[in-house]
């Protein structure tokens, strides 16, 4: 950077790569990313068709296993039952409880978490790398709202084009 660099701020976005058409469906590009933006994200894509089945591939991110997540899964599958209390019982008591509630493959709404310094696993990652290098890398811009726009323009364009990543291992061992 050179000495008059000036940072205009940042933005945060939430993505959904569809890993069958290999499109960012319903991006998600906020100031923040709180545990209520990531469950706005996930409510705007379900909101797309609504009483389908949906699995959700995460990191393991407190926001993608939070107390908020979980009381709108339990809502929108429309669960009737005692969720308890965040850090005291329940469902809600810690990440644990949560995460496995999230998982549950009886859901219509499921979520898989990738383990621990795994994220070559989940297809989104490679598309992040993907706008980084064509589009953040070394760019510049004026404000915070020219990025957004950039950002929003580029998955326009990009989905034009989009096809599934061929995305394989050949189950080569690693040599000790």
């Amino acid at each position: 950077m050179e000495f008059e660099y000036i940072r205009h701020g940042t933005t945060s976005l939430i993505g959904f790569f569809d890993v069958a058409t290999g499109r960012m469906e319903v991006p998600y590009i906020n100031p923040t990313r709180t545990e209520e933006d990531f469950v706005k994200a996930v409510k705007a894509l379900i909101n797309t068709d609504p009483k389908a089945s949906w699995t959700f591939v995460c990191d393991g991110l407190n926001t993608h296993r939070s107390e908020s997540l979980v009381r709108y899964v339990a809502e929108a599958c429309s669960m009737d039952l005692e969720l308890g209390e965040k850090g005291k019982k329940g469902i809600l008591k810690d990440m644990k409880s949560r995460s496995k509630f999230l998982h549950d493959p009886s859901h219509r709404i499921r979520f898989v978490y990738t383990p621990k310094h795994s994220s070559w696993m989940n297809q989104i990652e490679i598309w992040f790398g993907i706008i980084n290098r064509k589009l953040l890398k070394r760019k510049s811009y004026l404000s915070i709202e020219e990025l957004e726009q950039s950002i929003q323009r580029f998955i326009e364009q990009y989905n034009l084009t989009a096809h599934p990543f061929k995305w394989t291992y050949a189950g080569i061992p690693l040599a000790i």
